[in-house]
């Protein structure tokens, strides 16, 4: 039960590390070059042979963000030699448009006229520092293709801007470029002598007068109609809050515009360096963003960069480095769970205390943290370092700062390595501006508990991979726009999928109890940070609500319930409310609407079953009426919510319950006589395309379990497949890359039911089949068994004309109890 991304927010969702560029200037007495060589030497042991990061947003392309912010890190630290298998893929490989452009979401389709501008102008300022041709990068000139990122009129004039070559293709482009973009954009053109100065004023006219920036942009009516506001204009509506990241890159930039010749940028300089200064945590350390204002290594590192570049700053620049560094594993962790990564450093120290005992849990954010903390140890600006003021080359071998594989991590027994993936798109979980507003909410936590080795089952070693994903332990993170963002949509999904598979109970309890905190709450179910008044969403709402069941928080599910419920109209339908309100309404979001209100559903449920299409599946959308036919996944979810109720201790019934209308009984029936013909021999689904996907079977099958249809063929063969780091690839036979979006969905196979099932659940269904198979598979037997106890005996039968005898007997028996 996926939110399906759109094509635009994937475009930039493959381009962009949580930030990672910075500095312009020389480097200052308080740097650590040799910390930051540390940095860079554990940074190339975590890229795949062909210099690539996996995406944590899922889908076939790699991290290409993340991958440049490990070019300005090696670089900066002497070690560029470090990042040429990255240049090598991007430049004589010819992947950079899979970053710039939309070309990588479907090639040869001609979306390579789609424009990414923040990763346009990344890519120019990479291409200037690696050393290579930067108007002849990959055979694209990088500057003209950032000049003409610039709007040069209309309401964005000045701005680095996502566009359309192609003026038909217009309509499809959201303009999500940030500050992030403008600064490096800047940056890139200063480095190549073209100062763009509509670029320049714009940026500038981001910084508030107490002297931060602010991230986004945002609009304003003004005597000629909607313009981009100023940051101070931005303040009364609330989208001008302070922004550490923002305020050290646009310092940069600033810095390097003024080296390259612009005018009038001491003011602004002087109060950005003031507003910084006044702004040092008393560990010396500095926070982000909205949700990020916490002191952390990534934002204390580009605001180091940036300061040491201005100068004027010794005693704050050398109190960030001391914070930096006490965030990094060094020589005195050869005796703990880090003995293996000597150089890597954490989001913040306490993160790296955890892991001194845990071990790494979360690489990615380690990745991101090391790459951009690097830029505050080596202090070389990146006006500079473009120029090719670089250090000279560091060694790469020596032993007190070459980490151990990543094979030994393993081998410790602590956090897994990364296992280098390529993922589905279609089912990432990220909330993005044409769906739901991001919002970042990364509090400090306690230390995770190591998360233990998996055992051999294939329940428990899913398991352990899904809570391994957990950043810090409690939650998953994607990254947009050269930004990182609390996946809350991923984290309830997978919080639900360890409850399937009965796994990692601690680990489901820690990030239930992150989801559920107010400020989690107010961003995921009501776009707190990005909305200007209130606003609610369905589907949020609806799994906070089943969460916090699980948890026991009764009151704060009545609470969530009763948001909930207020958004359902009289005709059963739920209506987001809010300027990013979800406006898909598809079956899977109405499901889990009924799922949370199934006590009090009012039409809700009348209306789900009045959507059945013709031949007994259910459509993507609500609004799809008279369909011939629909999707499988969206029939399993309606299976699901039309066969449940509140928990009891009652077993499932052989007939419909009085209540049951006449409509639903006969859609039940329907749709869960096609599931139960579905699968193959070996318990599988064939995706559109006539292969097995692992995706649907899995879906499927936690539909058909909650009948009381056997699935353990499916639950043995998707068992099967789970790959050593306790993953699952995204299709059958594969090339054996673990994928995240597939293994979160494939729980419910493996396990061989849904969470409807599980111990603990809000919800029990109503009606039952007896099962199939009279002898399940003897290993899936205790994993597999429900919560509740089958009416039923098992009978010795099988085969598809027995399943046909039971859809039979089952009708008839409806059909009595609702005459």
């Amino acid at each position: 039960m996926t939110r399906r991304r759109s094509l635009a927010a994937l475009a930039f969702a493959v381009g962009a590390g949580l930030i990672a560029t910075t500095i312009a200037g020389t480097a200052a007495a308080a740097g650590d070059r040799d910390a930051a060589h540390s940095s860079s030497v554990w940074l190339s042991h975590q890229l795949r042979p062909d210099g690539t990061l996996e995406n944590p947003l899922g889908g076939e392309l790699p991290d290409h963000g993340l991958m440049l912010d490990l070019v300005f890190a090696m670089h900066a630290s002497g070690d560029g030699a470090l990042a040429e298998p990255i240049m090598k893929f991007l430049d004589d490989q010819g992947h950079v448009t899979d970053y710039f452009t939309w070309d990588g979401l479907a090639p040869g389709q001609g979306f390579d006229q789609i424009v990414v501008g923040g990763a346009v102008a990344k890519t120019l300022l990479a291409a200037q520092i690696s050393g290579r041709d930067p108007r002849a990068f990959d055979g694209h000139d990088m500057v003209a293709e950032t000049k003409a990122a610039i709007r040069r009129s209309g309401v964005d004039a000045g701005r680095i801007s996502d566009y359309s070559k192609n003026p038909e293709w217009a309509d499809m482009v959201n303009n999500n470029a940030n500050m992030f973009g403008q600064s490096l954009a800047v940056i890139g053109l200063a480095v190549a002598g073209e100062n763009d100065q509509p670029a320049i004023d714009k940026m500038v006219t981001q910084q508030c007068s107490e002297g931060y920036f602010r991230i986004f942009f945002g609009y304003v009516q003004g005597p000629e109609g909607l313009k981009v506001s100023s940051c101070d204009e931005g303040k009364a509506d609330g989208s001008s809050a302070p922004d550490g990241d923002a305020t050290g890159l646009a310092l940069s930039a600033m810095l390097a515009a003024k080296r390259a010749g612009a005018a009038g940028l001491d003011e602004p300089i002087a109060r950005t360096v003031t507003w910084l200064k006044n702004n040092q945590s008393a560990g010396g350390g500095w926070g982000g963003g909205v949700g990020t204002e916490a002191p952390n290594t990534n934002s204390t590192g580009l605001i180091v960069q940036a300061l040491a570049d201005a100068g004027g700053a010794g005693a704050e620049v050398g109190r960030g480095v001391e914070f930096l560094k006490s965030a990094q594993a060094g020589a005195s962790d050869s005796g703990t769970a880090l003995a293996g990564q000597i150089g890597a450093i954490a989001y913040d120290p306490a993160s790296y205390q955890a892991a001194r005992t845990g071990g790494i849990s979360g690489i990615d954010t380690w990745i991101r943290a090391s790459a951009q903390a690097s830029l505050g140890l080596s202090q070389i600006g990146l006006y500079a370092l473009a120029k090719g003021d670089v250090p000279e080359p560091t060694p790469t071998t020596t032993a007190s700062s070459t980490p151990a594989t990543t094979t030994t991590t393993a081998a410790q027994g602590t956090t897994p390595p990364p296992v280098h993936t390529k993922t589905e798109t279609t089912t990432v979980r990220a909330p993005t501006p044409t769906t739901k507003p991001k919002a970042v909410v990364r509090q400090p936590a306690p230390a995770p508990k190591t998360v233990q080795p998996a055992a051999k089952t294939s329940a428990a070693k899913l398991g352990a991979y899904l809570a391994n994903k957990l950043v810090r332990g409690d939650h998953v993170e994607v990254t947009e726009n050269d930004r990182t963002y609390v996946d809350y949509d991923a984290t309830a999904d997978l919080v639900l999928a360890l409850h399937a598979l009965g796994e990692q109970p601690d680990a489901a309890k820690k990030a239930s109890e992150f989801l559920l905190t107010p400020d989690a709450v107010n961003a995921y179910a009501h776009g707190a940070g990005q909305e200007t008044g209130e606003a609610a969403y369905a589907e949020p709402l609806a799994k906070l609500v089943v969460l916090a069941q699980f948890q026991k928080s009764d009151d704060l599910a009545n609470r969530l319930r009763a948001d909930l419920a207020a958004l359902r109209g009289a005709d059963g339908l739920f209506t987001d409310t809010g300027s990013f309100a979800d406006s898909a309404d598809s079956v899977r979001r109405h499901t889990w609407a009924v799922l949370a209100t199934v006590a009090d559903p009012g039409q809700a449920i009348e209306a789900l079953a009045a959507r059945q299409c013709e031949d007994g599946t259910f459509p993507e959308r609500m609004d799809d009426a008279d369909c011939e036919d629909g999707d499988l996944a969206s029939t399993a979810a309606a299976v699901t919510a039309l066969n449940s109720r509140p928990f009891t201790e009652d077993a499932p019934v052989a007939q419909a319950p009085a209540e049951w209308s006449k409509e639903r009984a006969a859609a039940f029936v329907k749709a869960i006589s096609l599931l139960g013909a579905k699968p193959n021999g070996k318990g599988m689904v064939d995706d559109d395309g006539g292969a097995p996907s692992i995706a649907l079977s899995a879906s499927v099958a936690g539909a058909r379990q909650a009948a009381g249809l056997d699935v353990s063929g499916t639950a043995k063969t998707i068992g099967g497949m789970v790959l050593a780091d306790g993953g699952l690839a995204r299709v059958s036979g594969g090339d054996g890359t673990t994928d995240f979006a597939t293994s979160l969905v494939a729980a419910q196979g493996i396990a061989g039911r849904s969470w409807i099932s599980a111990n603990g659940s809000p919800l029990s269904p109503v009606v039952r089949l007896p099962l199939a198979d009279a002898k399940p598979v003897p290993a899936l037997v205790a994993q597999n068994a429900p919560r509740h106890p089958p009416l039923w005996s098992y009978f010795a039968l099988g085969g598809a004309m027995v399943l046909a005898g039971l859809v039979l007997l089952l009708r008839r028996r409806l059909s009595q109890g609702v005459q």
